[in-house]
């Protein structure tokens, strides 16, 4: 299935990392597009080719694009221009007769019905993606929707001449220790913990998030471009939506984070009192600023019913194993000292 196929991997860090490495396994030839000299020699050493350059340079993406049949988007949910430049490569590659398979990146942040920031209890509404109707009704300035109507529009301008989906993950959790990449929202959390001396939630932390270990995300990738693969344009015009998260009875409230992050800090010596509190808005620059209760606070709930249909299940440890076995372990190897939130892109 794989003989010839040339991959272009925007962004192969915590994510699109794990999925380059799964493709090479399989006989890809893979190309990741990356900024650092550090990191490119990173993923030659796991098989792959590097091109580097931002994601504002629209026109080296697409460039690469253009030479590749498969092109995967995993650096970040709300980058427009770099979206659009693969876009307009597939639809250039489409004017020559060559079809294009894309996967972009998305969020489940795009469900959340938070409304008052972690204060709500549980929601009761759980999307599906066997349904396109449940992703199709959500507002237009909903998280992530722009890019992802953006998709949406080029499929439907294409048509049959190009096969495009949008994986669609919820909160992230895991980690590859031949990568040693950290997650994002649990680790910041403990980070806080460790500098203010108690874990924190955001509102009283009864809202939930879906999550999902990064590897079973990384082979949730590799089922969906099979399927892409075998399936006619027609069949994958259908429904571009893929949710993908472990099983229900594992959706912990913001509050059971903050309790275990809690537990173990305590129980490793760094912190005094192990109950969380409140995470007070003036302290919000040590998490995630001012999109905080974006990040931290919301409420969303999804399943992955199409790609259990497929034949993916996950098969990692949950949340809180990974947790206490793996990412913490890493996290109090860091110097905390400095420490001031998460700068980058956040986007669940």
């Amino acid at each position: 299935m794989s003989a010839g196929k040339n991959v272009f991997i925007v962004g192969p860090g915590f994510i699109g990392w794990n999925v380059l490495d799964l493709l090479v396994s399989e006989g890809y030839n893979v190309t990741g597009f990356v900024r650092r000299k550090e990191h490119g020699e990173q993923i030659k050493a796991s098989g792959a080719q590097a091109v580097f350059g931002d994601l504002n340079d629209k026109q080296v993406i697409t460039d690469q694009t253009i030479k590749h049949d498969i092109v995967l988007h995993t650096a970040t949910a709300d980058h427009l221009p770099s979206v659009e430049a693969i876009i307009d490569g597939i639809k250039q590659r489409a004017s020559k007769g060559l079809s294009t398979i894309f996967i972009h990146t998305s969020g489940t942040s795009l469900t959340d019905d938070s409304r008052e920031l972690g204060n709500n209890a549980k929601s009761d509404k759980v999307y599906r993606d066997n349904s396109r109707e449940d992703v199709d009704s959500l507002p237009d300035d909903a998280p992530h929707r722009k890019i992802d109507l953006t998709i949406a529009k080029a499929q439907n301008d294409l048509g049959e001449k190009a096969k495009l989906a949008i994986m669609i993950p919820p909160l992230i959790y895991g980690f590859n220790h031949k990568h040693k990449r950290l997650s994002i929202q649990i680790p910041t959390l403990t980070r806080f913990a460790l500098k203010h001396g108690h874990a924190a939630h955001v509102g009283k932390g009864l809202g939930v998030e879906s999550n999902i270990h990064v590897l079973d995300l990384a082979r949730a990738y590799i089922v969906l471009l099979h399927h892409m693969e075998k399936s006619s344009p027609a069949k994958v015009l259908e429904n571009p939506y893929y949710f993908c998260e472990t099983t229900g009875d594992q959706e912990p409230s913001w509050k059971d984070l903050a309790v275990v992050i809690g537990e173990q800090l305590h129980k490793a010596g760094k912190i005094k009192d192990p109950v969380p509190m409140e995470l007070k808005q003036e302290n919000w620059a040590d998490t995630f600023g001012e999109f905080t209760g974006a990040v931290i606070g919301l409420n969303s709930r999804s399943r992955a019913v199409r790609l259990r249909e497929l034949g993916w299940q996950p098969t990692e440890k949950d949340w809180r194993r990974s947790y206490i076995e793996d990412e913490l372990p890493e996290i109090l190897k860091e110097d905390q000292d400095g420490f001031a939130g998460y700068k980058g892109t956040a986007a669940s």
